[in-house]
């Protein structure tokens, strides 16, 4: 019976659902841990809505939009100049 969901086919599926759980995860934690309006302490509850400019604006730029801010959006630049650039 426990032969039944270990074929071989069916390894893709798990490891992409199990790649889609673990992006789900991180940003769980990256917005329990690091983002400014939330708050788990009951001090920091208590304090209300703050003017935090400067934590939030930390917390909005974080190092995947630096580092893509001054890319061409492309996935794959090789591949399109390859078959998009006339020689």
């Amino acid at each position: 019976m426990a032969n039944r969901w270990l074929r071989p086919e069916v390894y893709p599926l798990f490891a992409a659902v199990g790649v889609a759980v673990g992006i789900c995860g991180l940003q769980l934690v990256r917005n329990i841990c690091m983002n400014p309006e939330v708050r788990v302490s009951k001090e920091n509850r208590a304090a209300g809505v703050l003017d935090n400019f400067a934590e939030g604006e930390k917390y909005a730029e974080h190092f995947v939009r630096k580092y893509v801010r001054n890319r061409a959006p492309e996935i794959m630049p090789t591949i399109n100049n390859f078959f998009t650039d006339p020689k």
